[in-house]
Order: C-alpha cells, then structure tokens, then sequence
C-alpha cells in the first residue's frame, strides 16, 4: 500500500478536527495505523508535506494517532520501504511543473497543489488521501482524468461539507466505494 496523505487526514485522526463523526476520525485512525505497519507514504524531497505536518501537529509532546504518525514519518524519512520523496520542480511558490492538469491548477488552493505534484510525479501515481476538504469533490474526475486518483476516506462528512457550503450546487458524482484496508 502506497499512499500521499492529505494533511486532513492527519488532522482528523488526531480528532482535531471540528465536526467529524467519531466513525470519519476512526477510518483516518486505521487507514494511518495501517499507513505505519505495512505502507509507503509519498512525500516530496524538500520535506514540505512532512513541514506541513509538523507545523499541524505535536509529534514530540501527544500521543494521538496523527501525532505518532508524523513522528513515525520523522524517523522512517530515509527508510524507502516506508517513505518514498519524489522530486519536484517548483516554478513559483505553490507551483510545480509535475502539477497533474495545468487547467485546473488556479482552482486548486496553493497549500493542496503539492500533494496532487508529488502523486502526479511518482512512477506509480499513488492514490492522494482525504478526509474532509469538499472541493475536492468537484476536482477528482479531471484529476483521475490525468492518473491521480482521490480516496475520499471520509465520503458522508465531505458530502455533507460540500453541501453546507455550496448549497446552491448539485453533490457531485464520487468515486467508486473505497476498499477497507485493515
């Protein structure tokens, strides 16, 4: 299993995240645990997802799941059965030339634009995780579109977010159901 994780996700294991149910912080829980004993997660080789965790979370005072996660992360960074950076050009801050659809890259918020980067620019274009930002939503098809793929990790809480704040606009169609990794 090999994955690039949102920081969402991060977040919400660690239930610091307002208004996710108990079952959305659970699935973040396991999908993270399992992450740890049998995955590879995808990072870039500046470290900016890894310094985007960090700056989230407190790996080296809590014990909550995204904080061991993280410090997990910290000390298996130069082990590539765990850990896996690719490289990235970046252009301009938030820009990068491995971005996976150039049309779609002002939409995206600049912060999520080198998750989609590192998943567009690894050989095997693993699947990007996320638990709760709805406009993902509306992104997803162009993106599988270009290879990279979205698991929606937490698809009641994110149609219920879309929801709120697009009321005006129809759900859009998600993904086929995820697969239970245990």
């Amino acid at each position: 299993m090999r994955a690039v994780v949102d920081t969402n996700v991060v977040l919400v294991a660690n239930d610091a995240h307002e208004d996710v149910s108990p079952e959305c912080v659970l699935v973040c829980i396991d999908r993270l645990e399992a992450l740890m004993k049998r995955g590879t997660v995808v990072i870039d080789d500046a470290y900016r997802i890894l310094g985007e965790y960090q700056h989230k979370t407190t790996p080296m005072k809590n014990k909550r799941v995204g904080d061991v996660f993280v410090l997990w992360l910290l000390k298996n960074s130069a082990n590539r059965r765990h850990v896996e950076a690719v490289p990235l050009q970046e252009q301009a801050p938030d820009q990068f030339a491995q971005f996976p659809d150039v049309d779609l890259h002002d939409d995206i918020d600049p912060p999520d634009r080198k998750f989609l980067a590192v998943a567009a620019a690894h050989p095997d274009q693993p699947p990007v995780w996320q638990a709760t930002d709805c406009k993902w939503l509306d992104w997803w098809p162009r993106l599988a579109a270009t290879g990279v793929t979205v698991d929606f990790l937490c698809e009641a809480e994110v149609c219920r977010y879309y929801t709120r704040k697009f009321p005006d606009r129809p759900l859009p169609e998600r993904p086929r159901k995820l697969r239970t990794i245990r």
